[in-house]
């Protein structure tokens, strides 16, 4: 069975690298100032891209273009990236790499920046793995970088230049805005956006809010009732049952992850899981009574595979810490567990229903016996219903 869901879940990803190709209706403008409409593969960049994959038509040769060659591309009514050769302070975040300048450094590159709010002042973005960094202008004027370093005194004290605060202060000003407003903001999208989209209806001036315009739904609450077919194998009295049918509930949290088009989500769900079973076992007098009932904690990642607006399949793998209850026994043998895995496949429809078909691989649950040992493991589907 372990294999064979193996090799399901390949050909689920095989199939995802061929049915993902999304083009949507776009632009680019070239350096000479024209402005070409085309489709655009949309990768829903995390990082941002130095090139891009376009077709002229539904039905023409797909081509590429690089930051050499555009000025600007986007995809009408998602996203928005502009080339231009700013001035960027690539100082590292992590603790143990910190500089012990306060000052910026900078070195002059040409990027693509993405464009958060477009308006009588625009904000931009630079994602580079690790390495966030946020640019303004004003009208026409030129782009610059608000300045945010971490930095460590020669006391080994890490403090902040948090000189992005006076940039807004002095060059952002409205008088709707306070400047106890703006030392409060912290060097992050959400703080910068909420900021920017402030200015500009301050200023009475029409802006677009790209972040608005993505999905707001990045969280689901989802009740999942399944039915379980579990197995448990055991040296104890040579124990061996098999296919034991059987009901559990879960709570599934699921977390989307704002890129790459909501493909990826983390998840976390406690379920309630029993197994309760009276078997005769061959060669001895007393039957082997299982009493096993816990709450499993499962926590992973997904990832979706559009078929259309309402369809998708998904696959997902877990990690799961299982609790067994007070009175769980295998006769007078208490059970103790430790962790294992689970992975399914599924179908969602609407972002509403949903059905998955997860197995889990054995879990040992006699952990604190020496001389014995016992695998449980189950093949569950699983029905789901999201609240929101």
């Amino acid at each position: 069975m372990k294999i064979k869901l193996v090799f399901l879940l390949i050909t689920i990803l095989s199939f995802n690298c061929y049915s993902q190709i999304s083009f949507e209706n776009g632009y680019y403008i070239d350096n000479n100032n024209q402005k070409i409409n085309c489709l655009i593969k949309n990768l829903d960049w995390r990082n941002n891209p130095t090139e891009f994959k376009y077709k002229l038509s539904g039905n023409s040769e797909l081509n590429k273009k690089t930051i050499k060659s555009v000025k600007e591309f986007g995809i009408h009514n998602a996203l928005k990236y502009v080339r231009s050769s700013v001035k960027i302070d690539k100082s590292s975040n992590k603790s143990n790499e910190l500089d012990t300048e306060r000052k910026a450094k900078f070195q002059e590159e040409e990027l693509f920046l993405k464009v958060l709010v477009e308006g009588k002042s625009i904000l931009y973005s630079y994602v580079d793995g690790i390495l966030i960094r946020y640019f303004y202008s004003i009208e026409k004027s030129n782009i610059k970088q608000l300045i945010f370093k971490n930095y460590i005194t020669p006391e080994y004290k890490i403090k902040a230049n948090n000189r992005f605060k006076n940039q807004l202060w002095i060059d952002l000003k409205c008088s709707d805005i306070k400047k106890k407003k703006i030392e409060k903001l912290k060097y992050r999208k959400s703080d910068l956006v909420n900021f920017f989209v402030a200015y500009n209806s301050c200023n009475n001036q029409e802006y677009i809010n790209f972040e608005e315009k993505k999905k707001k739904d990045l969280f689901n609450l989802t009740i999942r009732p399944r039915l379980n077919n579990a197995s448990l194998v055991s040296n104890y009295r040579n124990t061996n049952i098999k296919n034991e049918l059987g009901l559990g509930f879960g709570i599934e949290a699921e977390f989307i992850l704002p890129f790459n088009k909501n493909k990826w989500s983390i998840i976390f769900e406690p379920t309630y899981q029993s197994f309760i079973v009276k078997k005769s076992t061959d060669g001895f007098l007393r039957d082997v009574i299982v009493n096993y009932s816990s709450i499993e904690l499962h926590s992973g990642v997904r990832h979706y595979s559009f078929l259309n607006d309402k369809s998708k399949i998904f696959i997902n793998a877990s990690l799961i810490y299982d609790s067994s209850l007070n009175d769980s026994q295998i006769n007078s043998l208490n059970i103790t567990t430790a962790y294992n895995m689970a992975f399914g496949l599924g179908y969602n429809y609407n972002d509403k229903y949903s059905i998955e078909l997860r197995h889990q691989t054995p879990r040992h649950v006699l952990t604190s016996y020496s001389n014995w040992n016992a695998d449980y493991k189950t093949l569950s589907i699983i029905f789901g219903y999201s609240l929101f």
